[in-house]
């Protein structure tokens, strides 16, 4: 039997797999990732939102900048610092990134569906694994990295 740090390391592994695969089949708009981080921590600064998603601050700039012209985020004033902009989810965001979720759980769904030897109540119990873990929160190392 593997061990419990084998096995998470296996978890890991597959559900960035898991991710992969399902951004391969749905080809999703870019910046996707960037209205997850918003939905997830709520309004942020370029600064906080590139640390939060490890890229360069001229990065997440850009692509703030094509998510603001496609209305899926609003700049707004930061009402700690003038001199910076808070980053907010909007509406049509928020329905956007509602559509990818969608997608990604009929993507899914179809796949585990297609399995003859899993059940809806073993996808339960993945799912509250992995929301147990990731609630608990997940320390980072020194580097950031697991």
């Amino acid at each position: 039997m593997p061990t419990t740090q084998e096995l998470s390391s296996d978890l890991v592994v597959y559900a960035a797999r898991l991710v992969r695969a399902v951004r391969r089949a749905n080809e999703l708009p870019a910046g996707v990732r960037v209205l997850s981080l918003l939905d997830q921590y709520g309004p942020l600064g370029i600064s906080q939102l590139a640390a939060t998603d490890r890229c360069s601050q001229p990065t997440m700039s850009a692509a703030v900048s094509q998510l603001e012209a496609r209305a899926w985020v609003v700049k707004q004033p930061n009402p700690n610092d003038a001199r910076a902009s808070l980053i907010t989810l909007s509406d049509q965001g928020r329905r956007e990134l509602a559509r990818v979720r969608d997608l990604n759980g009929r993507t899914v769904a179809a796949q585990f569906e297609a399995h003859p030897t899993h059940t809806a109540e073993d996808l339960a119990v993945a799912v509250a694994v992995l929301r147990d873990v990731l609630e608990s929160g997940i320390p980072t190392t020194e580097r950031g990295n697991l």
